[in-house]
């Protein structure tokens, strides 16, 4: 599983990185960014809900 953060969509309230730090940050645009590896199971539920509560549907979780 990976997650991926659209930056066109993203308005960089930092809803995900609330709710999962250790996947998702703010970068230098203000603006969140997701790890670029696989998410490791124990994460996975994380993820999702920080997909579920973006409130621009700016994060995909596949």
């Amino acid at each position: 599983m990976k997650a991926f953060v659209d930056k066109d969509v993203c308005i960089g309230c930092g809803a995900c990185t609330g709710i999962c730090p250790k996947i998702f940050e703010i970068d230098e645009d203000g603006l969140a960014i997701a790890i670029d590896s696989q998410i490791s199971k124990e994460l996975e539920e994380l993820a999702v809900e920080a997909c579920e509560g973006c409130p621009v549907d700016a994060i995909t979780v596949e």
